[in-house]
């Protein structure tokens, strides 16, 4: 372990036994604080953001990912009433889980309370760096961030803010930590620092996250990729299918809850490819089809085995033509990542067998998947999206950021 990142687990450790003793009150106003810095020197920010939005159209990166990696006025304004909706949240610690009293009167009860330093190794989103602090400064966590070397400068912009806003509230600074070495040596080293980071968790494309599990000796919270679904039911309202499917994948391309995959009722299939793909076309998107979609529209390129399990983050997506609600479920549960999956369907019972059927984070009815989000959800912003069943699933606000221990109260008992 090399000095640097030592020294930096180590001041993490510290911020977070002086945050465990700052109350509510003294949090709401380090996140009213650093929601003020954010707009107040956007200017910075923005500029900082253009030097990486610059590099990054050089080396030759996707549309996609360069709208995912550029902010503006509006998006900063966003990440600060994010940290303003969080200072508003109530706070799930010290919140009693469980309580008994024993025949020998012992008192226990179980209490959430902070995880204590938490790791976040991120791709190409500037704004994971304000929700990721928000969320975990909320719930008396010390984070660290690496992020990836395509954002650093707006990275360091918007750390310095928020740490420069603490400082001056009197709160400890390093309840914020971004790691200013984005190499993979550094990063590496950051998974195996036992001792200092109490769990660490990925946010980005299925290569880092891969990466992550397979080398970290912390423990990993999995969040997943996504390849999103939306199935037309054979008794869907086509009208509000192309309104769905149209916000879901063209809204913003290079999200993990926008609609990669589509899959249609063989006896609707007439009308809503012809009707979805019409939509699809005059937003440039590319629909790669099985035979059956292809024999409804020739302009639907053939797709191929790979299609189906792929998270495009472009203007691509897939259409499968199924003959039943059961083989709808089955291809999704079979290439799906896990993240968010919605039917389109007037149908209770369908929905009903769908939500019960399809095994992932998020499931609609009727609805966009692009809702998958921790501040639509309403927990002011998310630290990533869950694709695992343990210890967290689905978007991750304030209760998935805290542990629990164990108070037990007595007054001389002892074991016989």
């Amino acid at each position: 372990m090399t000095e640097y990142l030592k020294n930096i687990g180590e001041r993490a450790v510290a911020a977070s036994r002086s945050l465990n003793l700052l109350s509510d009150e003294d949090k709401n106003r380090g996140l009213v604080a650093a929601a003020k810095a954010l707009v107040e020197k956007s200017g910075k920010i923005t500029e900082a953001n253009a030097t990486d939005v610059a590099n990054a159209e050089r080396s030759g990166m996707s549309p996609a990912l360069i709208d995912r990696l550029r902010l503006d006025d509006k998006r900063i304004k966003a990440m600060s009433e994010g940290l303003l909706q969080i200072s508003e949240l109530s706070s799930p610690l010290g919140e009693i889980v469980f309580e008994t009293e024993r025949p020998n009167g012992l008192k226990i009860s179980q209490v959430r309370v902070p995880v204590g330093v938490i790791g976040i190794i991120y791709e190409s989103r500037p704004n994971v760096t304000a929700d990721a602090f928000g969320l975990c400064f909320k719930t008396g966590n010390a984070v660290v961030l690496r992020g990836g070397s395509d954002a650093i400068n707006s990275n360091i912009a918007i750390s310095d803010c928020i740490r420069e806003a603490l400082s001056e509230c009197g709160i400890c600074e390093d309840a914020i930590q971004l790691l200013g070495d984005t190499s993979r040596e550094t990063a590496k080293e950051m998974m195996r620092l036992n001792g200092y980071i109490d769990v660490l968790i990925p946010r980005g494309g299925a290569g880092l996250i891969k990466t992550v599990v397979e080398t970290s000796t912390l423990p990993v919270i999995e969040t997943g990729t996504g390849n999103c679904h939306i199935y037309v039911d054979e008794y869907a309202d086509i009208f509000k299918a192309c309104k769905i499917v149209e916000n879901a994948k063209t809204q913003r391309l290079g999200v993990c809850n926008a609609c990669e995959s589509l899959v249609v009722h063989s006896t609707v299939a007439e009308t809503a490819v012809t009707e979805i793909c019409k939509i699809l076309f005059r937003h440039g998107v590319e629909v790669r089809g099985d035979e059956r979609a292809r024999e409804v529209l020739p302009e639907i390129k053939e797709a191929s085995e790979s299609d189906w399990g792929e998270e495009y983050l472009d203007k691509i997506i897939s259409l499968k033509i199924v003959d039943s609600i059961d083989e709808a479920i089955t291809h999704i549960n079979k290439y799906n990542t896990k993240h968010s999956e919605a039917i389109i369907t007037e149908n209770p019972d369908n929905a009903e067998k769908f939500l019960n059927g399809i095994d992932a984070a998020a499931v609609y009815v009727n609805a966009s998947t692009r809702f998958t989000d921790g501040f639509e959800f309403g927990f002011g912003a998310e630290i990533g999206i869950s694709t695992q069943k343990l210890h967290a699933r689905g978007p991750m606000g304030l209760r998935e950021l805290t542990s629990t221990k164990y108070i037990i109260i007595g007054n001389g008992q002892i074991r016989g």
